[in-house]
């Protein structure tokens, strides 16, 4: 019989695009619940590395990304269980528009958050972007309040308000189509985080960080009625068989952790410790070589490209990866996987000399976006797995290929079920591709 586990209280923060403000509101409302003296456990719908670092920062706990496409549901049902132990709510941020998603199902769902909203019953607060309309607004709304039965859109916040009166021709609309606005927030760009091309800058990068989100925190306490927000929120419950465990790419992980090297998913992290590894984190930047003690090197993704001069003149951290990669495996995801490569071409257009471990050549001097879900079974054994082996995980990242001369590590597929040609790269104990590995 499966398990239940009841959760607690929570909401989803939702929109119907990319940019409506989901993120501003998710940030300062985990601030102003902690402030209270709540403990809130944030999620994020969807593959997003840079949204849950600033989650954490603001909720002062870790949080964790939750997907319908690439987790298997006893997968997710676990990670959302034992992360929201002890939590008096829950916040899940949504990814782009809240029913948004690809044409074809995954493990549970197409990824859309509606997905998770419907499994688990907590309400959504759906961020409208209201400039350029007014009562339009509360169509739209509506059209989210019946678009799927499973899922239940509780109340609206308004987003980029202009005068009182703008503000009460939408309410008005709103509340008359059943649906209570909790909140209006004016145009402001004082307490807007700075953006990169793979979206908002890393936490840990951003200046007075703290002083930031109490900024947005003190932004949503005067503009949204908090309280009526927490009277929203409802249990959720989840059914669930066997935990799904995460296998480990070995016993003893040298993980690469610093500016350029940060896209490590958190429940990946956490189910590998689960599983009894044991991670050694090692800074490229500051030339530090792996742990000597170590099975396995795992180079995760982040900004090499910000950092290609510091990692090409890094002697130290190259020369022990050379001689790791000798008896031992060394796997790069994304930007790790461009780290191992022989070079790397910056957006000025200056080539850097890599590890060269792979032959891969790469290049920002003219950009090219490569976004999705991917589907990966194994053509060798490698830290990932077994040959044969089927992973879920996805793309996202601007650089172009110049040269990807090595055996290819994967047969990768889109979300469609259409065969890639880029399947990453294998040379003796060193692999690595674009693939953000989530799950298998």
């Amino acid at each position: 019989m499966p398990d239940t586990w009841t959760l607690p209280s929570g909401i989803m923060i939702g929109a119907p695009r990319s940019g409506s403000g989901k993120t501003t509101v998710t940030l300062g409302l985990l601030r102003a619940l902690v402030r209270r003296g709540l403990q809130v456990q944030p999620f994020k719908c969807g593959p997003d590395y840079i949204d849950p670092a600033f989650h954490a920062v603001a909720a002062g706990r870790s949080s964790f990304n939750v997907d319908s496409w690439a987790m298997r549901w006893d997968r997710v049902a676990g990670i959302v269980s034992d992360a929201a132990s002890g939590a008096d709510i829950v916040v899940c941020e949504a990814l782009m528009g809240l029913f948004d998603g690809v044409s074809r199902p995954g493990f549970w769902g197409n990824g859309a958050s509606a997905d998770l909203a419907a499994k688990t019953g907590w309400p959504v607060i759906l961020v409208l972007d209201i400039s350029g309309q007014s009562q339009t607004a509360a169509a739209v709304a509506r059209g989210f309040r019946d678009f799927c039965a499973g899922v239940t859109i509780a109340a609206v916040i308004l987003n980029r308000t202009g005068s009182p009166r703008h503000v009460r021709f939408a309410t008005d609309a709103l509340e008359r189509a059943g649906l209570p606005v909790v909140g209006a927030l004016p145009r402001e760009n004082a307490v807007v985080l700075p953006e990169r091309h793979l979206g908002l800058v890393q936490a840990e990068e951003t200046a007075e960080i703290e002083n930031r989100l109490d900024a947005l925190a003190d932004f949503i306490e005067a503009n949204i009625d908090v309280g009526k927000i927490l009277s929203l929120a409802t249990p959720g419950f989840i059914a669930s068989g066997n935990r799904a465990r995460v296998r480990p790419p070995g016993q003893r992980i040298a993980l690469a952790r610093d500016a350029a090297f940060s896209f490590v998913y958190p429940h990946l992290l956490a189910g590998w410790r689960l599983a009894g590894a044991e991670l050694l984190p090692f800074s490229p930047l500051a030339d530090e070589a792996p742990d000597a003690t170590a099975d396995v090197v795992w180079l995760p993704g982040g900004y090499p490209e910000l950092h290609a001069g510091a990692i090409a003149n890094a002697g130290r951290f190259k020369a022990a990866i050379s001689d790791f990669a000798r008896s031992r495996p060394v796997h790069g995801e994304c930007g790790g996987y461009m780290v191992l490569g022989a070079g790397l071409v910056d957006g000025d257009g200056e080539r850097h000399e890599m590890l060269g471990l792979l032959g891969l050549e790469t290049s920002f001097a003219v950009r090219k976006m490569n976004l999705g879900y991917r589907r990966a079974e194994l053509v060798g054994g490698c830290p990932l797995g077994s040959a044969g082996d089927v992973l879920t995980g996805h793309e996202f990242h601007y650089a172009r290929v110049l040269a990807s001369p090595d055996a290819a590590l994967f047969k990768l597929e889109n979300s469609d079920g259409e065969l890639l040609e880029d399947g990453g790269s294998r040379r003796g104990l060193a692999t690595g591709s674009f693939f953000h590995f989530i799950d298998n």
